[in-house]
């Protein structure tokens, strides 16, 4: 049955000198077909809204249209709570799989869609799971506009008494791994997650559901070239630090170092860093392995590499 009922982030070897730089009430009823709701006669229609209005970019003219990341759609309970909490952008409808109306596990997801004036509809669950592009969405999927892009500009400009960190990913592609690697930049407080726009993944439903909502949270920058990116960023006094497994230096060697402002890169899996981004890298150091095993996912280098930086920043 397809009803549904409707309720309201070489070597070791440091580079050249650095210049200093100064960073809805319920209603029931009626049956549609199809997958997420697009427009139409039997789309289901949204009746609420989040609060917060477009974003614009600094320096972004008035007039021209945002630059968006997608993610149009979210799965999994924890990544709708935070798109209802986080209000950052507009929520158009949830689906609720039918069979969890009332229950504990969605109450709050229910009590905040009420909050937020967000439409809520009960729908078969096979027709959820049909819908849904992650492999296990917990009945509960999420309709929203795009997640707006942060300015590489913005990111670049040193904001007075900041310290910035920043985490730069090189060409990652798994979806799981990203949003693992923007779940741990957003817990260790990482200011920007910057992303290359070719050859890499960025915010998908999966990356989104991996990420337990930190994609509402995080700023993600997409850039045309990563190893442009990063010379603008050590132009503007930031250091560059790549992770990768063979090089000398250690991580946690670091020192008064992480304590700078500091871009972390990221390799992808199984190539690591590319040779254009290793070369605008002013140190590149290892996460040490003492058992058999070479080397971390990348999301868990990730994460202990954010959380060694903030740790020097206590």
């Amino acid at each position: 049955m397809s009803g549904q009922r409707r309720t309201g982030r070489g070597s070791g070897r440091p580079g050249p000198s650095r210049p200093a730089a100064g960073r809805g009430g319920a209603k029931r009823g009626g049956s549609s077909r199809g997958g997420a709701p697009r427009g139409g006669r039997n789309a289901p229609r949204s009746r609420g809204a989040g609060r917060t209005g477009p974003v614009r970019a600094d320096g972004e003219e008035r007039g021209s249209k945002p630059k968006t990341l997608g993610g149009e759609q979210i799965e999994g309970r924890q990544a709708v709570r935070e798109l209802l909490l986080a209000q950052r952008r507009r929520t158009r409808e949830i689906w609720i799989s039918a069979e969890l109306e009332g229950s504990e596990g969605v109450e709050d997801i229910e009590g905040l869609a009420r909050a937020n004036r967000v439409s809520v509809s009960y729908v078969a669950r096979k027709r959820l799971e049909a819908t849904a592009r992650s492999e296990a969405p917990q009945g509960v999927l999420a309709f929203a506009a795009p997640i707006p892009e942060a300015d590489f500009g913005s990111i670049v400009r040193r904001r007075p008494g900041h310290v910035p960190f920043i985490v730069a990913v090189d060409g990652v592609t798994d979806p799981g791994n990203l949003g693992a690697i923007l779940r741990s930049c957003e817990g260790a407080g990482v200011d920007a997650v910057v992303l290359p726009r070719h050859r890499a993944v960025h915010v998908t439903p999966t990356v989104a559901k991996a990420a337990a909502g930190a994609v509402e949270h995080v700023p993600i920058a997409v850039v045309p070239g990563l190893p442009a990116a990063l010379a603008r960023l050590r132009e503007a006094g930031v250091w560059i630090v790549g992770l990768d497994d063979a090089a000398d230096r250690d991580l946690f060697e670091l020192g008064d170092l992480a304590a700078e402002p500091v871009c972390v890169v990221l390799g992808a899996e199984g190539a690591g860093l590319s040779r254009l981004v290793r070369e605008r890298c002013d140190m590149i150091v290892a996460i040490p392995m003492l058992g058999r095993v070479g080397s971390l996912n990348v999301s868990a280098a990730a994460a202990l590499a954010a959380y060694e930086i903030r740790r020097h920043r206590r």
